[in-house]
């Protein structure tokens, strides 16, 4: 399994009632890429940090998740939650399983 975990930074004009609409609406459109497991999204307790917004997606395998960044949900997701709402990201991808080799994943 493969965890894809993304941070971003918020434009000044994301207010509460944005980025609960934002967590909501990550949900409910990367949920329908079939590669999809399982997606988290949330917000920062932590007032003071930079990375106001998280996005973590499950996937089976490396190949799973190339084919869900390049899906046209995953794209309409960027274009129209991501791109409006955020100024800079920075995202790592996670084994969730180390004694699996990744090359056959």
């Amino acid at each position: 399994m493969i965890n894809h975990v993304a941070f971003f930074q918020l434009q000044p004009h994301v207010d509460n009632a944005k980025l609960e609409e934002m967590v909501r609406t990550t949900r409910s459109l990367l949920l329908k890429i079939p590669e999809v497991l399982s997606v988290k999204s949330g917000r920062n307790v932590d007032p003071k940090s930079q990375w106001n917004f998280f996005v973590a997606i499950e996937v089976e395998s490396l190949d799973k998740l190339k084919i869900t960044i390049e899906e046209a949900v995953h794209l309409k997701f960027v274009e129209t939650v991501i791109k409006p709402n955020t100024t800079s990201h920075f995202s790592m991808d996670f084994e969730m399983d180390p004694s699996k080799d990744l090359k056959y994943s």
